[in-house]
């Protein structure tokens, strides 16, 4: 299992597997042709040409390859992966230099078949929360002390970072007025939520200002601002807004933040090893079912429990989200997107609540939940798996 890096990855929304992953990918192939490419083909296939130009692939592409021709196949679905891409350079002379095909696979990685596109080191030894609950349980150890066991210290030099992002992300959301890019002409809500919520009780005020901070990420990465993939861009909302919020409320050191972090980022990579968070794989279960479930984990941590209700507040956080189909109107990441982050968020202190009470101890642990959520996906039509074409998507087009 790979480092907590490949699940926490920086960059530009709206989409890690429709943005960040296509430029990486036109990234990579410039750089082994640079000096001799004249002419490139660039074409995506399936769900990525179904979604691309609503979540601004093409432009991603051609920020790094400018001349580039994209030739769109939403009805042709590669074998490996439905983000499929090939890239084909040819130099002056009209020669081919390379027939690349690579596949976005969600998170902003990339993989070929057969082999990773990325040869990034295994770190961790444990890929299963069932085991890693009974290491915690043997040693005493706590989740966020096994993630610096495998990666070592200079893992939260990096956490810092993600976690400065987060809050950026989120203050220039609550400060960021008026309409998202794209057709539906939708206007930013994160600013009016968060002044109506200051004006509530305290019960009240404090779910309003979660949902504040949710809708505050998940607007910023719609219209291509800079966020952290938590696991995905179109779930990037989730876990900032519910650390955001206890840091502010609870007063919780920094230090403490970062261990959650590191604790949410556990749960999202064995989620990513077993199954998948791509949503053009699984439906939005992987998305924002994974982020609930990170976050639901992050914020259990914080309030001291045991790893045994992390794992029961992680289990359930993806549970209750078993089925979710991904199903954007006009492919953008706005309509259900945004608003599923700000309601994953006040769930996921829900289900840190409700696991606080137990003892950790129950029937369905979260590793079978995510291996239900793997054949869940895989049994979801097409349709409901980011192609625009079917749900909210449809039934948007033809109330229009």
């Amino acid at each position: 299992m790979k480092s907590i890096k490949e699940i926490f990855r920086i960059g530009y929304g709206p989409s890690s597997s429709h943005t960040m992953g296509p430029r990486k990918a036109a990234e990579m192939f410039l750089s082994r042709h640079r000096d001799q490419l004249a002419r490139t083909e660039v074409t995506l296939y399936g769900s990525l040409a179904a979604t691309g130009k609503g979540h601004m692939t093409d432009w991603a592409i051609l920020q790094v390859l400018p001349d580039a021709q994209i030739i769109w196949k939403p009805e042709v679905t590669l074998p490996f992966h439905p983000n499929g891409m090939r890239f084909r350079g040819f130099d002056v002379s009209g020669k081919e230099l390379e027939d690349w095909t690579v596949y976005s696979v969600g998170g902003g990685a990339l993989a070929e078949e057969g082999k990773e596109a990325e040869q990034l080191p295994d770190v961790y030894g444990l890929t299963h929360l069932t085991d890693i609950l009974a290491y915690c349980e043997r040693t005493g150890k706590n989740y966020w002390e096994y993630v610096e066991q495998c990666e070592g210290p200079e893992i939260w030099d990096y956490l810092h970072e993600v976690w400065c992002v987060m809050c950026d992300a989120v203050e220039r959301g609550i400060d960021h007025e008026g309409v998202l890019p794209g057709p539906l002409n939708l206007q930013r809500k994160a600013p009016s939520y968060h002044v109506k919520a200051e004006g509530f009780m305290p019960t009240l005020r404090s779910k309003g200002l979660v949902f504040a901070y949710a809708l505050a990420v998940s607007e910023e990465n719609a219209s291509g601002g800079k966020i952290v993939t938590a696991p995905t861009c179109g779930s990037s909302g989730v876990l900032p807004a519910v650390l955001y919020h206890l840091w502010k409320s609870k007063g919780f050191s920094e230090a403490r933040i970062l261990r959650a972090i590191a604790t949410a980022g556990l749960i999202g990579n064995i989620v990513k090893e077993n199954a998948s968070i791509s949503g053009a794989e699984v439906g939005c279960q992987g998305e924002v079912g994974v982020a609930c479930a990170m976050a639901s984990a992050a914020a259990i941590q914080l309030f001291g429990c045991s790893p045994a209700q992390i794992e029961y507040a992680a289990e359930m956080g993806l549970e209750h989200h078993l089925g979710m189909t991904c199903d954007p109107v006009c492919g953008l990441v706005q309509i259900p997107c945004i608003e599923r982050n700000a309601y994953a968020a006040a769930r996921a202190l829900d289900c840190n609540v409700y696991a606080s009470f137990s003892d950790g101890v129950h029937r369905v642990s979260f590793d079978t939940v995510v291996e239900v959520m793997r054949k869940t996906g895989h049994d979801l039509p097409s349709l409901y798996r980011e192609t625009a074409k079917g749900g909210l998507a449809r039934d948007f087009r033809r109330l229009q």
